[in-house]
């Protein structure tokens, strides 16, 4: 992917921090042109809508979350411990859009993002418990992943190895390993 210009850079630094304070729907883009000092028309040249601008603030994590699951997926051997750190990192990574899509998930469903995303639990579970997993595994799944998710944003300050140590052990043991 493509570095953005500073201007555009700039611009997704404000949204993103004006989307995460008031919200999607409560930022209009001329509250992300007044912080910028730049015109409307000027930010239009940039991101032709709101929906192009949510997208390419979420576009990293979009495709950082499906490069890891083919990675995943292309190993053929699931190593569950080495998946559920490598999702940890993965959230841990983009906290920030994860609580943007979390607040946001109407808005965000609407644009056809949040599908994708519930998508990968879907495709971590069958990785984890195996193509047709019992629905005691796949509500032990979702507790892992889920729980694990939380735990990268309800703990933004503590030591991230200790952190990491704590989520993947919990997942782990939250999967019955």
């Amino acid at each position: 992917m493509p570095k953005p210009s500073d201007t555009k850079q700039r611009i997704l630094d404000v949204a993103r921090d004006l989307f995460s304070k008031q919200g999607v729907q409560r930022t209009s883009l001329q509250d992300i042109a007044d912080r910028l000092g730049i015109t409307k028309p000027a930010l239009y040249y940039h991101f032709p809508s709101r929906e192009d601008l949510v997208r390419s603030i979420l576009q990293p994590l979009l495709d950082d979350g499906e490069e890891f699951l083919l990675a995943q997926e292309a190993r053929g051997d699931t190593r569950v411990r080495e998946l559920i750190e490598g999702f940890f990192d993965f959230n841990y990574r983009h906290r920030a859009p994860v609580i943007m899509l979390l607040a946001e998930m109407p808005t965000l469903a609407d644009l056809g993002l949040i599908d994708r995303v519930l998508g990968w639990r879907k495709r971590l579970t069958e990785l984890i418990c195996g193509p047709e997993p019992t629905l005691e595994q796949s509500a032990r799944a979702v507790l892992a992943l889920g729980g694990l998710q939380d735990v990268c944003m309800q703990f933004p300050d503590a030591p991230v190895d200790e952190l990491r140590a704590a989520a993947v052990a919990a997942a782990l043991d939250a999967l019955g390993r």
